[in-house]
C-alpha cells in the first residue's frame, strides 16, 4: 500500500477513498463525464468569464470569423474531444478493462472536471493542466461510491494534438489523466 501511495503522489493522482479491488474480474466499465462549472486559469474564472476574455483577446487581433471558428472548435472539444481523449488514454494503459461511454457495465467511472489551466504556446510552450475528481460508482446505484481519486494539476504532455490552441493542450491533459489512471488500474490488478 505504501508503494502505491508513493507512485500515486508522484503521478499527481491520489486516492481519497477506496481501492480498485472491485474491478477484479471486470472486462468493461461505463464512463460518464461532468463538465459543470469547472474553474479556469489561476484566477479561477467561470467558463463564461474565460470565454469572454478569450473572445476579447481574439477580436483585438483577428476577425469576428476567427472568433466564431475558435468558439465552434471549443464547443466541439468540450462536448466530445476532451472526454474521448480521456477514454483513449485510459484504454491505452488499462489493458484488461474496456472503458466506454453508454455501457451497461456493472460499474461507472465519473470524470468530474474541477479546474483547467489552458497553458500557452509561442517560443516556449506551457502545457495545459487539469484537476479532476474520478469517482467509481455502481451503475445501478450511483450513490454507492466504491473509489474516489483526485487528479491534481496533471500536465498535458506527450500527446499527438495541436498544442498551438488551448483546446488541443487541454485535450492532452485529459488524455494524460486517463493514462495515469489506466496505469494505476493495470498495476493494481496484476
Amino acid at each position: 500500500m505504501a508503494i502505491a501511495t508513493t507512485t500515486f503522489a508522484q503521478n499527481q493522482i491520489n486516492f481519497v477513498q477506496g481501492n480498485f479491488d472491485f474491478l477484479k474480474g471486470q472486462t468493461e466499465v461505463n464512463v460518464q463525464f461532468k463538465f459543470e462549472n469547472p474553474a479556469f486559469q489561476a484566477e479561477n474564472y467561470t467558463e463564461a468569464q474565460y470565454l469572454e476574455r478569450r473572445k476579447t483577446e481574439t477580436l483585438a487581433k483577428k476577425s469576428e470569423e476567427s472568433w466564431r471558428k475558435w468558439d465552434e472548435e471549443w464547443q466541439k472539444h468540450k462536448d466530445a474531444i476532451f472526454f474521448d481523449k480521456f477514454i483513449d488514454g485510459l484504454n491505452d494503459k488499462a489493458k484488461k478493462i474496456k472503458f466506454s461511454k453508454n455501457s451497461s457495465a456493472k460499474y461507472t467511472l465519473i470524470l468530474d472536471s474541477k479546474w483547467i489551466y489552458a497553458g500557452w504556446s509561442g517560443f516556449v510552450m506551457q502545457p495545459a493542466k487539469l484537476s479532476s475528481e474520478l469517482i467509481f460508482v455502481e451503475t445501478e446505484n450511483p450513490s454507492k461510491v466504491l473509489a474516489k481519486i483526485q487528479g491534481d494539476k496533471i500536465e498535458g504532455i506527450g500527446s499527438k494534438v495541436n498544442y498551438g490552441m488551448e483546446y488541443g493542450r487541454i485535450s492532452a491533459a485529459y488524455e494524460k489523466t486517463g493514462k495515469l489512471l489506466g496505469k494505476e488500474i493495470k498495476n493494481a490488478l496484476k
